[in-house]
């Protein structure tokens, strides 16, 4: 699979134009904003791209959780609603890491 992305004319224009206003230091900067904020306004989207990249083996189930703002428990859901299998168990160190996550929001919530 390639990593080029192909633009039709009047989006390739429309992205040269931010480009040229200065705004972005080149397209990448500008297109990863755009991706960030698209996904930033859509929940589901963030949803299905982490249960993507945890199939393809990018995220674990922890960082796929932290990634798409879900909890652990509601990424297991996301990942069975798209009918993905669970393909490992947590690392010990994940799971330190997300109960150390959980107890400092829990103190963070108490103060």
């Amino acid at each position: 699979m390639s990593d080029m992305i192909v633009l039709s004319p009047d989006l390739r224009s429309e992205v040269a134009a931010v480009k040229a206003a200065g705004i972005y230091r080149d397209e990448d900067a500008f297109l990863a904003d755009a991706v960030r904020t698209f996904l930033a306004a859509r929940p589901d989207l963030r949803e299905a791209v982490a249960c993507q990249r945890y199939v393809r083996g990018e995220f674990s189930l922890g960082r796929a959780a932290e990634w798409s703002g879900l909890t652990i428990e509601e990424m297991k859901d996301a990942l069975h609603r798209w009918g993905v299998a669970r393909t490992a168990d947590d690392t010990p160190a994940e799971v330190l890491a997300m109960a150390t996550k959980t107890l400092a929001a829990a103190e963070r919530a108490q103060s």
